[in-house]
């Protein structure tokens, strides 16, 4: 039974999370309805995503004007991350 219940308590620490979402920069550039994502896992300091970054997230988005906002959202995990850049065009 006590090896059951360590199992449970490891298991809900390691899905255990902590998610912020921080502003990178802005532009002049008006806020519209475009949105475009790219997403990364960082293990142990590597990106598995190496395309990570504004242009694929344009790219993603189909945002072919100026970009108004970037921000990224990180979810910190106990043994790994999770990285959103979110990029923002009318």
């Amino acid at each position: 039974m006590k090896k059951i219940n360590f199992i449970a308590i490891v298991a809900t620490l390691a899905l255990t999370s902590c998610t912020v979402i921080v502003p990178v920069t802005a532009s002049r550039a008006e806020i519209g309805n475009l949105r475009g994502t790219s997403e990364t896992t960082v293990f142990l300091g590597i990106e598995f995503n190496k395309n990570y970054g504004i242009k694929e997230a344009a790219k993603n988005g189909k945002i072919k004007s100026a970009i108004a906002t970037v921000d990224e959202k990180i979810s910190n995990y106990i043994f790994f991350q999770k990285k959103e850049l979110i990029v923002t065009a009318k």
